[in-house]
């Protein structure tokens, strides 16, 4: 990060466990997808057809957030595979997708996750039976915090608010872990 960065852009939000999280201070176009334990992907898939696209914005070695290295179990120092990407329908960014994939988690098949390109990453974790998907926790991120300006870079306005979920998944019991901030054109849930 820039030394010349504003100090609040380092700052974390407060991740809880998402069974606590109480629905209503989650509003309510929101609260469906990010209770949704199914894939995500699929559901926007469903939600926007063929006009669903993914566009990679960057994919490469980086340090997690201090909040991230934690849950994923990672040494201080130690560098993970940081892949960031918006998820589209037509030509308006629906989610923003932060996933990170620690340097000792890139073994056998894991490995295989960093060759992705724009194909969504959650289509192959839902079709991979060896995929264990453990602890979901949810946060309200707000201009202070610095996932909210990585997931905003790319918005023309800048929302007051973003909520996000991220999960951690285990496969072939390596960690990996998927941020997922849900954007403004983001349209209400499908039944």
């Amino acid at each position: 990060m820039n030394r010349n960065s504003p100090i609040h852009a380092r700052i974390e939000p407060a991740w809880a466990d998402l069974r606590r999280v109480h629905n209503a201070r989650v509003p309510a176009r929101i609260d469906p997808w990010l209770r949704d334990r199914g894939s995500l992907t699929a559901r926007l898939i469903r939600a926007c057809g063929e006009r669903f696209r993914v566009r990679v914005i960057r994919q490469g070695w980086g340090k997690p957030f201090y909040s991230e290295g934690q849950l994923l179990g990672m040494r201080r120092g130690e560098i993970a595979i940081v892949r960031e990407v918006e998820l589209f329908c037509s030509d308006r960014p629906w989610v923003f997708a932060r996933t990170l994939i620690p340097a000792s988690s890139l073994r056998g098949s894991v490995r295989r996750l960093t060759l992705l390109g724009s194909r969504p990453l959650g289509a192959v974790l839902f079709s991979d039976p060896r995929v264990v998907r453990g602890q979901t926790q949810a946060a309200r991120l707000l201009p202070r915090h610095r996932l909210f300006h990585t997931a905003s870079a790319h918005l023309q306005q800048l929302p007051a608010e973003i909520w996000g979920r991220r999960t951690l998944f285990l496969l072939n019991d390596r960690p990996i872990l998927v941020n997922e901030l849900f954007l403004p054109e983001l349209p209400e849930s499908p039944k």
